[in-house]
């Protein structure tokens, strides 16, 4: 059931409206954050995606304040470290490099993971 709710999040997401309705959901994107990792590869998949199209298209302030407050962008770099294909640690390390600067120096991102990935610069 996860798969599949997630599999149409992503299909929403891809258009404007779809991620600005996501986003006015005040608790979208940390429902979203909180399954990577925990329930199959597929909403591990979809999560990133979501996430990806959202970084890519709807980045304000606001919004990767947002991601940083729900744990979201710990949870990114946590996908550095699993299991998980090679194609889903690019689109995260693409995510991470785009927002570097937004993402510097935050008290939510635990230190082990600014000193394991410098690559990143944050």
């Amino acid at each position: 059931m996860s798969e599949l709710i997630f599999c149409l999040l992503a299909q929403l997401c891809s258009c404007a409206d779809g991620r600005a309705q996501f986003l006015a959901h005040s608790g979208g994107m940390a429902v979203v954050s909180k399954r990577i990792l925990r329930v199959s590869a597929v909403v591990d998949d979809r999560a990133v995606h979501i996430f990806g199209l959202i970084a890519k298209f709807s980045a304000t302030k606001e919004v990767l304040h947002e991601m940083l407050k729900v744990g979201a962008v710990s949870k990114l770099c946590m996908v550095l470290q699993a299991d998980c294909a090679k194609y889903l640690k690019d689109k995260v390390r693409e995510m991470l490099r785009m927002h570097a600067s937004a993402w510097n120096n935050s008290p939510c991102i635990q230190v082990y993971l600014l000193t394991r990935y410098p690559m990143l610069q944050f």
